[in-house]
């Protein structure tokens, strides 16, 4: 495990150092705030004694005015250290994400589909939120809280040296216990976090199902389950704050036994003559005073835990490195064919278990479709995977017009490439602007064209704002055959010499079927084409038919040909037929 001071190194290097001048403007505040501290329990001395006792009357304006100042110094300085630091954590906790979601964005695939979604959501908002108090709490009453201390120390000194030494024995006591409720926070903490984690992927899981949910009239199950992991979540967070105040009756018992104590002494040493009365509340009012820092300093241990723990959380995703990344001597790759090689492709997902992909050679022709038919689970969808780079192939090569993707980089890779997948994915956004994601700069007329050629604009047409309309979360609010018009429109946008279609398995109206069937025509006419084909009619327009089973290729050729050569297409094609 990485140790505390290791993380908060790195934090101060990653990032509270780009923000050094804004700590020290709260760090001279700060001063200010002990000074004043100070100030005000020393003129007690003054005050009693020229006032009360000498009375005074040259004085009896002027400490209080005195007095006033260094109270309305002391708030108006807290106030700025304090609002300086909030907007420093704040915009720590803003860099922090950033990094985060740069990570995360760039991560690989198998990396992404490892964890659920919901638990990147509880590191991105929970953790960070906790580590955030590392730094505008912890850091701000380092500064505070050691200079007032600091200062009502040398105000107590001042008075009477032998009552201070009796009063700095509580420092090392409040230390003492409060280093014991700084390890059972770390603990809670861990827990804390790792309980917000797993609601969070629930409740995901909860709003991406709700149909599903319904559907099974589970809602009273997922209420309890619900119920469980909340109330889990407020035994861990009910715990973690009781940890917090535990240091109260501690901190609260000891300022009560060394109040008496001194009391006690204060009577010999005032009996003896060796303290006035001005200097005893002059003295008590510093110790009284130092309560808050002696306080505030003895359980800094515990906001510093919570801040480590969430940093251990949050610091390795940022760390994670990419298998998948670009060749130091990486070139971009150029397109003259558009030929797609497979050359003795060997890959497996985890390396435990058994090979998805087994000795695979394909030779894909450019401008040509390709089909890759198979029963489910057989290696298809793996192979359309490797040729963007979202998987990196364990032995062999796959090469595009005998360039190999491994030397190539991957923005230019992904850049002649267009995937349109079995699962529709769109945005919570307008029309305009799903479309657009795949050509940023594209001109509205471009969009339209595309849409225009895939059938969309006809639906698109009829909605009340177009293309301006929101089409909610994954188009929830669009038909299945019109997602998929979408999702056929932005390929067209990207227009990349290589297509990858995953054809949909879900089952259409005649008419909506042959509209789909025509974009898709439109957009593969004359490009590299390589479809996992669902479809009987997909397959006869295949140029080239690769038979997938069990991760090998066991069969290769046209239509007519593995009729007559091939058991697993024939047993693909009876089957078509009889749905027709």
């Amino acid at each position: 495990m990485t140790s505390g001071l290791s993380i908060i190194k790195r934090l101060y290097k990653d990032y509270t150092k780009n923000y050094v001048n804004k700590i020290f403007y709260s760090f001279v505040l700060s001063v200010i705030v002990a000074g004043s501290t100070s100030l005000i329990a020393y003129l007690l001395d003054p005050a009693i004694k020229k006032i009360f006792i000498e009375k005074d009357q040259t004085l009896i304006y002027l400490i209080p005015i005195v007095i006033i100042i260094a109270f309305a110094a002391k708030g108006t300085s807290l106030y700025f250290a304090r609002s300086i630091m909030i907007r420093v954590a704040h915009q720590v906790k803003a860099d922090v994400q950033k990094d985060m979601v740069k990570t995360l964005l760039a991560a690989d695939t198998k990396f992404i589909d490892k964890r659920h979604t919901g638990k990147f959501i509880s590191n991105l908002t929970v953790d960070v939120g906790m580590l955030v108090n590392l730094i505008s709490t912890a850091i701000l009453n380092i500064f505070k809280d050691t200079l007032t201390l600091v200062g009502l120390l040398g105000v107590m000194f001042y008075q009477n040296w032998k009552l201070s030494m009796m009063a700095i024995v509580m420092i090392p006591l409040a230390s003492i216990a409060a280093r014991s409720l700084g390890k059972r926070m770390t603990k809670i903490s861990k827990e804390m976090l790792e309980s917000a984690s797993f609601f969070t992927t629930h409740l995901v899981e909860i709003f991406k199902n709700h149909k599903l949910m319904k559907s099974f009239q589970n809602e009273n199950f997922e209420q309890i389950r619900s119920k469980k992991q909340i109330d889990e979540m407020k035994e861990k967070s009910g715990k973690m704050n009781v940890v917090l105040v535990r240091a109260t009756p501690i901190m609260e018992t000891l300022t009560g036994i060394m109040i008496a104590a001194l009391i006690f002494y204060s009577g010999i040493l005032i009996n003896n003559n060796e303290l006035d009365i001005n200097n005893f509340f002059s003295f008590l009012a510093a110790m009284m005073l130092a309560y808050q820092p002696v306080r505030s300093l003895a359980t800094l241990n515990i906001a510093v835990n919570q801040g480590l723990t969430a940093a251990r959380r949050v610091l390795p995703l940022i760390d994670v490195q990419n298998e998948i990344k670009d060749d130091p001597n990486s070139s971009d790759l150029e397109i003259t064919n558009g030929n797609v090689n497979f050359k003795n492709v060997n890959f497996n997902y985890d390396k435990d278990k058994n090979i998805v992909l087994n000795s695979v050679n394909l030779n894909i022709k450019g401008g040509k479709m390709t089909a890759l038919v198979g029963h489910s689970g057989s290696g298809k969808s793996t192979i359309l995977n490797l040729i963007p780079r979202f998987y990196d192939c364990d032995d062999g090569d796959i090469l595009i017009d005998n360039q190999s993707i491994y030397g190539k980089s991957l923005y230019s890779l992904r850049k002649n490439i267009s995937l349109v997948s079995q699962e529709t994915t769109l945005f919570d956004d307008t029309i305009k602007n799903n479309v657009a994601y795949a050509k940023q700069n594209a001109s509205e007329q471009d969009i339209k064209l595309v849409c225009k050629n895939s059938f969309a604009s006809e639906f698109i047409e009829k909605l009340p704002n177009k293309y301006d309309t929101i089409i909610g979360e994954n188009g929830v609010r669009l038909s299945g055959g019109e997602k998929q018009r979408l999702s056929i429109a932005r390929a067209m946008l990207k227009s990349s010499p290589i297509i990858l279609l995953d054809e949909a398995t879900s089952s259409l109206d005649s008419e909506t079927e042959s509209k789909i069937q025509n974009a898709i025509n439109m957009l593969t006419k004359n490009r590299t084409t390589i479809v996992i084909a669902h479809r009987l009619s997909t397959v006869l327009k295949a140029d080239k038919i690769y038979v997938v089973d069990t991760g090998k290729i066991i069969a290769e050729g046209n239509h007519e040909y593995l009729l007559s050569n091939s058991e697993t297409y024939k047993n693909f094609y009876n089957k078509q037929i009889n749905k027709i």
